[in-house]
């Protein structure tokens, strides 16, 4: 069995791939992946969006990796790639997918700042399930939403992460289990996922890339 080959085909089902389109604000969602952050400076630099908005306490992954909240390292890069600190709105303190869109909807209504379209920024393999998140959980439907990440291939992502690639793919998987398992909770819309995606993950699973999924 290819892992590889198998990981690559999930990769490639949570890209969305989606044109981007110009909108009223760029939605960081942070992780351990400090790309995102630049992307996002890109975005704003090449005229975008005005607002640039960082979402992110400590999740699992950056808890012991960072001494601070996600949003505040994302927001230091932001500085230092020129976006103008009163462009930037810091959401410090959701843990998951979910609260990085609740969260982030509530402090907007605290600041009286309504947006009626965003530019997603987050890691590739989560496109999907930040779009299939933020479907479910904005509260505003007619809320515009594009989708976007680092662009880079598989290969130059696996070969450039700050964390172990077995651990990625690990990860991924589990995404994609949530993408099938989530919309059943109310968590995230559904999403069709062809069968030969599906056959990658249990390939993936079978060899033992299990340790983050949801338990039964």
């Amino acid at each position: 069995m290819n892992i590889d080959k198998n990981a690559k085909i999930i990769w490639e089902y949570m890209r969305m791939n989606t044109p981007l389109e110009k909108a009223d604000a760029i939605f960081v969602l942070c992780s351990h992946d400090t790309r995102v952050a630049n992307r996002a400076a890109d975005l704003f630099n090449d005229g975008y969006a005005p607002w640039v908005i960082v979402s992110g306490g400590a999740g699992k992954l950056t808890q012991d990796l960072f001494n601070k909240p996600e949003a505040e390292v994302f927001k230091d890069i932001l500085l230092q790639a020129d976006v103008p600190e009163d462009r930037i709105i810091i959401e410090p303190n959701s843990a998951n997918t979910g609260e990085n869109v609740r969260f982030t909807y509530e402090l907007l209504g605290k600041l009286s700042m309504t947006f009626d379209s965003f530019i997603l920024v987050q890691k590739p393999y989560m496109e999907r399930r930040t779009y299939a998140t933020f479907k479910k959980q904005w509260p505003d439907t007619n809320t515009k939403i594009t989708v976007t990440s680092p662009v880079m291939s598989y290969e130059e992502y696996m070969t450039s992460s700050v964390i172990d690639k077995d651990f990625v793919i690990s990860v991924m998987v589990s995404d994609l289990q949530r993408i099938r398992e989530y919309p059943k909770l109310g968590f995230q819309i559904e999403q069709d996922i062809p069968d030969e995606v599906w056959q990658a993950y249990e390939d993936l699973v079978a060899v033992g890339f299990n340790k983050h999924l949801m338990s039964s």
